[in-house]
């Protein structure tokens, strides 16, 4: 999918609930695909960790590249690692439309940018709770999305941090409609609707549908807590 196309895609949905797949069951992959689609969710959430940036260890290209094969949804890659930089042509060639990495792993990200751009991937920057939104304002105008954290990148299980909200108010002020606002870490039944009325277009939400035995009716809860109605 070609940049417009998934910023549009993710536009329309908004605000939309993007399923982090983290926590999947990965040995039944394709089921997993299938459920997620059967709940209407309008893309998919990868989170990418190195081992390096973060302590913590997930997947790669090849996940994505599976991924590819088995859905036509977006995929969202958040690059939770060192020299990103190195790694974009191989994510895109592998699938992924929605490119992602952090602010705190480059010392001057527009070149990143631009590359993702010139690939014909949407991008964008992501921040961790303890980074202030200075990280990111000045390169506004390159990034289709910015990923606010509102817990530490690569730790799970982590208290939601209210500071998050604040920042996603301060960024809707300055963007408007011009950049997609993504919150992700502690989204659930409990936070949902102060991240939307902070003013977040897409939500990561893990173990709020994974953890629940039936998708669909996840989702469409998360959907109604938010005020707005899933229409499939």
């Amino acid at each position: 999918m070609e940049r417009a196309e998934t910023i549009a895609t993710l536009r329309r949905a908004a605000p939309a609930i993007l399923p982090s797949l983290l926590l999947c069951d990965f040995g039944n992959l394709e089921r997993e695909v299938e459920r997620l689609q059967t709940a209407a969710v309008p893309a998919l959430h990868l989170d990418v960790m190195d081992g390096v940036f973060v302590p913590n260890f997930t997947y790669g290209m090849t996940i994505v590249q599976a991924l590819r094969r088995l859905t036509s949804l977006p995929l969202d890659a958040h690059l939770m690692i060192a020299n990103p930089d190195k790694y974009i042509r191989e994510f895109r060639d592998s699938g992924a439309d929605l490119i992602t990495f952090h602010a705190e792993a480059v010392s001057d990200p527009i070149p990143i940018l631009r590359e993702i751009r010139s690939l014909g991937a949407a991008g964008g920057l992501a921040i961790n709770p303890n980074t202030d939104l200075s990280a990111v304002e000045p390169y506004l105008e390159w990034c289709d999305v910015i990923v606010v954290m509102s817990v530490p990148a690569g730790f799970g299980g982590q208290p939601f941090d209210k500071r998050a909200l604040a920042k996603l108010e301060r960024l809707k002020r300055q963007v408007g409609d011009n950049t997609l606002l993504q919150i992700d870490g502690g989204v659930n039944r409990n936070t949902i609707r102060d991240a939307v009325a902070a003013g977040a277009d897409l939500m990561v939400v893990g173990s709020a549908i994974f953890g629940q035995p039936d998708y669909g009716r996840a989702v469409a809860e998360l959907h109604d807590i938010m005020g707005r109605r899933l229409v499939s």
